[in-house]
């Protein structure tokens, strides 16, 4: 009987081994099937990562990316940052049964997600398809176990389902960086188990739900850069996990609700850039663990309490931009991890604080634009660490502390706009690049002076009682781009070894007690922009060497004693375009040519002058008589045979332009396209026929937000070209293709040229010359240190063309590193999806800057913010993308601005490059770091122009002793 039992069991085992075999080769067949059927629809894959996902020669376990559990059941899909790009087919990998972790992140793939894909998979607990491409709406359907879901930074449109609430166990959700509209649903709130919250930087509307005080496990809130309304609900404060809520560039409105002070974690506090009033409730103060606090930019008023001094973390504090007033609390002196003070364009008033920075650990103080009275406390730099000093335009007394003069670490000093008296003292300091004391009651004899300042690029004494003679060879600062001495007491004559200040681009001496003759040394100066030299007591005559500086655009020699003529040569600079000559003792002919054709009266006025047009108010120049009488013959001969040449090279020019002239003509299926190329030289290679033959799946090269780019060649001479097919093309101003003419005229070896474009009622193309090379994107992480800055500097030199030397500029809109192709010869071409003009249509991208998300308009500092991004990645091998900056920190920016805060150049500078960081190109390191962060300044006006950020990339990589920066006329 036992003997049959045991067979019995053994039939049984058997028989369930077989069932079980027989399922798990279904299941697995139909996951091959899966797994092939996506690689299918990849139709990119620059690096062969899928290369070896192949059935016979191993089994799907082993394919790169995979991970499969006991049973050999697909438990993994890992493809992030792969580069591949292709569309998912409706019977996807979405379907896998068994899988639990699905990421597809930082990828090129597009076109909308499988509509199946929150049913299709019980099993699944971690989603991630971040940094695509994908469009269209977020299919209905939940996942109750799905834990993680982050969809962010793709083009995700419509309203966020209200079946989002179903997913019970999420912990962390990432809808950010899409184009999502309406408001946030309520349903939302059921989901009680999340702690990561990210809505960020969408167009969501309507108020922040009161239901939001049902989240109890919530740790991270990120609503900032929407279109949110309302007052901020008191309900947050019961969210007693909370450690980062973020609400910035919104237009939420009303208080600070008090409860917020019940956020005991609470380490991170942003509410900058909304339309809140009221004072900040004293319940805030109490918030131990905060290390950072910004509420700037509001409509903030009432007096900061002593309470503060509660705060003994806190290591940020920015208030700039409201309407405090009274005093600045002696209690923010006791805060000894205090490192960013930032109170700048409120009503404060009284003094500052004496003790302040004797028991902080303070790197930036920034108090102006107040009503400030007394004297600098003399212990700001008891840290070491103070590298920005700015207190401009208050009622600042006394003398400037002499202690300062001994802070090394200073690199930005602005206290201009004050009632400082005494000698300055600022003379070596060998990180100092900027330095503005204008308008205040300073004094001595400074011109003698030995300075020590290496690093200075901008130096203003302006509006002082500085005297003395001015010996520029012992100010010691060969870099300086930047220098006004006008309003002072300056006397004797201009030195002649100003012209070895090469970097020079203004130089303002007006005001001065100068005299003697302008030496023609100045003329070394060839990037000098601006020179003012007037209401001094200057005589002799006009250097003609002033028309060799071939940038010099504003010219002031107005109120001297010049005499003798105005050298002709002056009115051929092209650059120049205004030019003040007034009340001097010159005479002789106006130049009849350049920025004297259409010269103001005011600007020529109190001299001997005559001619120029009915503008200048000077009389007509008398005509010279006594020509000989053989001239009207010879005149008449040499314009007949110059007409003859004119005729010729006419014709020749006409021929070559009717090439490039729009043309209809027909396609092979008889639709009429109008076809225009820029340069003759493809016009005579390139036909429709060759366009339309590139358009094929297998010529497919790339795809991205605007259209998809395609692979070509003239059939005549095997021309290589690229086809970039048009979407959106209706929603373009009528004015669009007119635009894209002159866009086809722009010449420069750092941009991809666009040489032709087509259209007709089926769609639209344009046509660029193909550059053989790899995506910035592709390469970054195994570049040098020296192709990188080179990197760096090709593309600054681009972006300066096209915003400095294009009229009107052109904006690159979308500037990324998928934007940036590095070409056989190394060097970066900034290529162009289509320039970006006015009313275009706005298209969502991490590197565009935050208030063009905001308003959907772009403009020159939007692309200079993008810049910003660039440098970091290239110092720091980071990208927006990065898990961490969404844990941690609410971007990457954020974070490069904390780690450079704490000068740890460890901490943030690319491991790859870290072996190369030798003392010189640590220096140059951080001297990009510092202008990345002046690019992505939140404020669009602190950031730098593209002539700027290329100047100091290339003075920066030139000279390496020194951190150089930029000049700025906002408190940054």
């Amino acid at each position: 009987m036992a003997n049959k039992k045991g067979a019995n069991a053994v039939v049984l085992f058997v028989f369930m081994f077989l069932i079980n075999f027989v399922v798990s080769e279904s299941h697995n067949g139909r996951e091959l099937e899966l797994l092939l059927s996506f690689k299918s629809s990849i139709v990119h894959d620059p690096s062969g990562f899928l290369s070896n996902w192949d059935p016979s020669a191993t089994t799907f376990c082993q394919w790169h990316g995979i991970t499969c559990n006991n049973l050999s059941h697909v438990e993994t899909l890992d493809l992030s940052a792969k580069n591949l790009s292709g569309i998912l087919v409706s019977s996807s990998v979405f379907n896998l049964p068994f899988v639990k972790t699905f990421n597809l992140s930082n990828n090129h793939l597009y076109g909308e997600i499988p509509p199946d894909i929150f049913f299709a998979n019980s099993s699944l607990r971690y989603l991630n398809l971040s940094n695509n491409n994908f469009s269209g709406h977020i299919p209905n359907g939940f996942i109750s176990g799905l834990v993680i879901l982050d969809l962010s930074n793709n083009m995700f449109s419509g309203k966020i389902p209200r079946e989002i609430g179903l997913f019970s166990g999420l912990k962390f959700l990432d809808l950010g960086g899409n184009v999502l509209l309406g408001k946030i649903p309520i349903s939302i709130s059921n989901i009680t188990t999340l702690k990561y919250l990210t809505l960020a930087s969408n167009e969501l509307v309507g108020s922040i739900p009161q239901e939001i005080g049902k989240m109890k496990s919530l740790k991270w809130i990120y609503l900032g850069y929407n279109n949110l309304s309302g007052e901020i609900p008191k309900e947050i404060g019961v969210l007693t996990c909370l450690n980062h809520l973020d609400l910035v560039y919104n237009n939420l409105t009303g208080q600070i609700p008090s409860s917020i002070g019940n956020l005991k974690d609470l380490n991170y506090l942003f509410l900058y850039q909304n339309k809140l009033t009221g004072s900040i409730p004293n319940s805030i103060f109490g918030l131990k663990k905060l290390v950072s606090l910004d509420l700037s930019d509001n409509s903030l008023s009432g007096e900061i309490p002593e309470l503060v001094a509660q705060l003994r973390n806190l290591e940020i504090l920015h208030l700039f931009g409201n309407r405090f007033s009274g005093r600045i609390p002696n209690a923010l002196t006791s805060l000894p991890n205090l490192q960013v003070l930032q109170l700048w364009s409120n009503r404060f008033s009284g003094q500052i604080p004496q003790s302040l920075g004797r028991y902080n650990n303070l790197t930036v103080v920034d108090l102006s634009t107040n009503n400030l009275s007394g004297r600098i406390p003399d212990g700001l730099c008891s840290s070491g660490c103070l590298f920005k000093l700015i207190l401009f335009s208050n009622s600042l007394e006394g003398e400037i502390p002499r202690n300062l003069s001994t802070c090394t670490s200073l690199q930005r000093v602005r206290l201009q706009n004050n009632r400082l008296v005494g000698e300055l003292s600022f003379t070596k300091l060998p990180l100092v690049y900027f330095l503005d004391v204008s308008n205040n009651n300073l004094s001595g004899n400074i011109g003698e002076q030995n300075w020590d300042m290496p690093s200075l690029e901008m130096l203003s004494l302006a509006g002082n009682r500085f005297s003395g003679k001015l010996l520029p060879h012992l100010l010691n600062a060969p870099k300086i781009e930047f220098l006004d001495l006008s309003g002072n007491e300056f006397s004797g004559t201009i030195n002649p070894r100003f012209g070895t200040l090469t970097e020079l681009m203004q130089l303002s001496l007006s005001e001065n007690k100068l005299s003697g003759e302008i030496p023609e040394d100045l003329s070394s100066c060839k990037k000098l922009v601006r020179l003012d030299l007037s209401h001094n007591q200057l005589s002799g005559q006009i250097p003609s060497g002033l028309a060799d500086m071939p940038v010099l655009g504003h010219l002031d020699l107005s109120g001297n004693r010049l005499s003798g003529e105005i050298p002709a040569k002056l009115g051929q600079i092209e650059s120049l375009v205004q030019v003040n000559i007034s009340y001097n003792h010159l005479t002789g002919a106006l130049p009849s040519t350049g920025a004297f054709l259409a010269i103001k009266e005011s600007a020529v006025a109190g001299n001997d002058l005559c001619g120029g047009d009915t503008t200048s108010g000077l009389p007509p120049c008398k005509k010279l008589k006594n020509r000989a009488n053989w001239w009207p013959f010879m005149a008449c001969s040499f314009a007949g045979l110059l007409l003859l040449v004119i005729t010729g090279f006419g014709f020749l020019f006409m021929r070559g332009r009717n090439n490039l002239e729009p043309k209809r003509v027909e396609n092979g299926d008889g639709s009429m396209w109008e076809l225009q190329f820029f340069d003759p030289k493809v016009s005579k290679s390139v036909t429709m026929d060759d366009i339309t033959l590139a358009l094929k799946e297998s010529n497919v090269i790339s795809r991205c937000k605007e259209g998809v780019s395609f692979k070509g060649k003239s059939v005549s001479n095997d021309l290589q070209i690229v086809v970039k097919e048009m979407h959106h093309v209706s929603s373009f101003p009528a004015s669009f293709w007119s635009e894209i003419t002159e866009f086809g005229k722009l010449q420069h070896p750092n941009i991809v040229k666009l040489i032709g474009k087509c259209r007709s009622d089926k769609g639209a193309y344009l046509v660029y010359e193909y550059v053989e090379g790899k995506l910035l994107s592709e390469i970054l992480g195994n570049l040098s240190w020296e192709r990188r800055w080179k990197i760096a500097i090709g593309t600054a030199k681009a972006l300066r063309f096209l915003h400095s030397r294009c009229s009107p500029s052109v904006l690159v809109g979308d500037m990324s590193p998928e934007r940036i192709i590095i070409d056989a010869k190394d060097e970066p071409r900034l290529q162009f999806i289509f320039p970006f003009v006015d009313n275009q249509p706005f298209l969502p991208s991490s590197y565009v800057a935050p208030e063009a998300r905001e308003n959907k308009k772009m403009n020159e500092k939007s692309d200079i913010y993008g810049m910003g991004l660039i440098l970091i990645e290239l110092l720091t091998g980071k990208t927006p993308a990065d898990a961490e900056f969404k844990v941690q920190y609410s971007s990457m920016v954020e974070w490069a601005r904390y780690c450079y805060s704490d000068c740890h150049l460890d901490m943030w500078v690319d491991p790859v490059i870290k072996s190369q960081a030798s003392i010189n190109n640590q220096n140059q390191i951080v001297a990009a770091m510092n202008l990345a962060l002046h690019c992505t300044a939140g404020d669009p006006t602190a950031r730098p122009c593209a002539a700027d950020v290329f100047e100091t990339l290339k003075s920066a990589f030139r000279t390496s002793s020194c951190l150089p920066s930029l000049n700025f006329s906002s408190p940054v």
